[in-house]
């Protein structure tokens, strides 16, 4: 509903008829949708946030690798093209 008069193409006496709710009540959803949606984009991640999420990504990237490394070194038992017996 606060969407729906935040985008502007109807009117308040019409959403609140569509809605049964009173225009006051709307119009406070949609200051308090406008509102929140700045908030969440002024904020962005905070410093240790990022950082920890790098730290989360480069502990994957290490343990995907070993993994690999792993797998390619049993698959190469087994296949001769790849250097196996």
């Amino acid at each position: 509903m606060a969407l729906a008069a935040a985008q502007g193409d109807r009117t308040l006496a019409e959403l609140a008829q569509q809605f049964d709710v009173h225009p006051n009540q709307i119009t406070q959803w949609k200051r308090q949708l406008v509102e929140g949606a700045s908030d969440t984009f002024d904020k962005g991640p905070s410093a240790s946030d990022s950082q920890a999420q790098i730290d989360a990504l480069h502990a994957k990237i290490g343990e995907l690798s070993m993994e690999n490394d792993f797998l390619e070194r049993g698959l190469a038992r087994f296949d001769p093209k790849r250097g196996g017996p």
